[in-house]
C-alpha cells in the first residue's frame, strides 16, 4: 500500500517549517504521540502522579503488545527501559561473565557497548574479539564464526551503526548463533522502527530498542526483547519491586517475564507515548516506510556523490536511512551548523569509531550524518543537496 505522505506530514509538527534529517538522532514525534504524552501530563498535574498512573494502566500496557508487534515477539518477552543503551546493559550484565570468557563483536560496535566490554574486561577479566569487515565494510559472517569457540559466551552485534549507513548481515549471524547455541544480543536501536524486524527470524536472543528514533516517541523511553526460553537464564544487574517480589524476610522471587529486566519507577507519559508511536508505525506498515527510506537515502546518496569536495562514507552492501559525508572544505560540525542555522535543515555530526582504521587513515574524524524519515520529501532532498552545495563550496 502507497503510503499517505500528505498525511504523515500533516500528523509530523514543523514538517513545513524546516528539514529534519536527524531522525537517527530523534525523530519528530507524530500529532497522536505528542499529544498521548501531554494528556498524561496534565492528568499527572491536576490529579496525582500515582492516581493518574491507575486510570492509564490500558495504556500503558498496550505498549508491550506494540512493541511485541514491532519485533514479532510476544508480550510477556518485552520489558520496558529509558533507552536503548540501559535496555542493552540490562542483558549484557545478566550474563554471568567469568575470567577467560569471550565476547565476539564487530568493528561498527556502538561506543557505549564497547565501554561496557572494557569494563567487564577490566572488572573480570573478559576478552573482546573483534570479528573482520568484508570487502564492503560490513561483519564478514564466515570471519566471525573463525573466532568462535567454547570460550565465547556472546555475540554482540549492532544491526545499523550509528555513524554509518550500512546494514550488518544479522540474519547471517544469528545463523552462526544458533549452530554453535551461543546467546546473541542484537543492539536495533537504528533498525526498530526504520525496517522490518523478526527478532527470533533474525537469531536474537536479546535485542534492544529506543523510542526516540525511527520509532519517533519520546525521549527516554526504549526497550528490550528477550526470547521466552532465554529470560530464566539471565540475572539482571539489579533487581527491585518491579522486577521480583519479595517473598520472605530473607527471600525474593524474580519476575517470570521479561518484567525482570525492569525498574519500579518510570516515565509512565513516555511509557504510554512509546505505545502509540509503535501502534502508528504498526498502522502506517513497516515495510512501506522502509522502502520510503531507502529510496530517499539512496537518492541523496546519488546527489552528494555529485558535488566536488564531498565525500560520502557510507559502506555496506545493503544501506538504510543513514548518510554519512565530510566535505573537504568545511568541517562536519561547522557544515552541519551552517545548514541548521542558515538553511534550517536539521543534521547532526558523528565521529568515527575508533576500529574504523581505513577511515582514520585518510584523515576523516567526523562526518555529517543525514538520516531521513517516510515523512520526508524528494524535494528536501533537493534543497538539502543544494544547501550542501552553498555551503561546503
Amino acid at each position: 500500500m502507497a503510503l499517505d505522505i500528505a498525511g504523515l506530514r500533516a500528523d509530523t509538527p514543523s514538517a513545513e517549517s524546516l528539514i529534519h534529517f536527524n531522525n537517527a538522532g530523534a525523530g519528530l514525534m507524530p500529532r497522536p504521540v505528542l499529544e498521548a504524552v501531554s494528556a498524561h501530563l496534565v492528568r499527572e498535574a491536576t490529579l496525582g502522579g500515582y492516581e493518574s498512573e491507575a486510570l492509564a494502566a490500558d495504556q500503558i500496557n498496550n505498549m508491550y503488545d506494540a512493541a511485541a508487534k514491532a519485533v514479532a515477539g510476544k508480550p510477556g518477552e518485552i520489558a520496558y527501559a529509558e533507552n536503548a543503551t540501559r535496555a542493552w546493559d540490562m542483558a549484557f550484565y545478566a550474563l554471568d561473565w567469568q575470567a577467560g570468557d569471550a565476547v565476539v563483536t564487530c568493528q561498527s560496535e556502538y561506543s557505549s557497548n564497547m565501554i561496557a566490554y572494557l569494563q567487564m574486561a577490566e572488572r573480570k577479566g573478559i576478552e573482546i574479539r573483534l570479528a573482520p569487515d568484508d570487502e564492503t565494510g560490513a561483519v564478514d559472517p564466515a570471519s566471525l564464526e573463525a573466532l568462535l569457540d567454547d570460550k565465547v559466551k556472546l555475540i554482540a552485534i549492532t544491526h545499523i551503526p550509528t555513524n554509518d549507513g550500512l546494514v550488518n548481515p544479522v540474519a547471517e549471524i544469528g545463523a552462526i548463533a544458533r549452530k554453535h547455541d551461543i546467546p546473541f544480543l542484537l543492539d536495533g536501536c537504528q533498525s526498530v522502527g526504520q525496517m522490518p524486524i523478526d527478532a527470533r527470524a533474525l537469531g536474537a536472543t536479546m535485542l534492544s530498542a529506543t523510542g526516540r528514533k525511527f520509532l519517533r516517541g519520546p525521549r527516554g523511553t526504549g526497550f528490550l526483547w528477550v526470547a521466552e526460553e532465554w529470560i530464566d537464564r539471565l540475572n539482571p544487574p539489579f533487581l527491585d519491586l518491579r522486577s521480583a517480589t519479595w517473598t520472605g524476610p530473607a527471600s525474593y522471587e524474580p519476575a517470570r517475564d521479561a518484567k525482570r529486566f525492569e525498574n519500579w519507577e518510570s516515565y509512565v507519559a513516555g511509557r504510554i507515548g512509546l505505545g502509540v508511536a509503535l501502534d502508528y508505525m504498526n498502522t502506517i506498515g513497516i515495510q512501506d516506510i522502509w522502502d520510503r527510506i531507502q529510496a530517499l537515502s539512496a537518492a541523496l546518496r546519488t546527489e552528494l556523490s555529485a558535488i566536488s569536495g564531498i565525500s560520502v562514507h557510507d559502506q555496506g552492501q545493503q544501506k538504510c536511512g543513514i548518510v554519512t559525508f565530510s566535505s573537504q572544505r568545511i568541517s562536519a560540525a561547522d557544515l552541519s551548523t551552517a545548514l541548521r542555522q542558515e538553511h534550517r535543515i536539521n543534521t547532526s555530526t558523528s565521529s568515527v569509531q575508533v576500529t574504523r582504521k581505513a577511515l582514520l587513515d585518510t584523515g576523516v574524524t567526523d562526518m555529517v550524518r543525514a538520516s531521513v524519515h517516510a515523512y520526508n520529501t524528494e524535494d528536501e532532498v533537493a534543497r538539502t543537496v543544494d544547501a550542501i552545495r552553498k555551503v561546503a563550496q
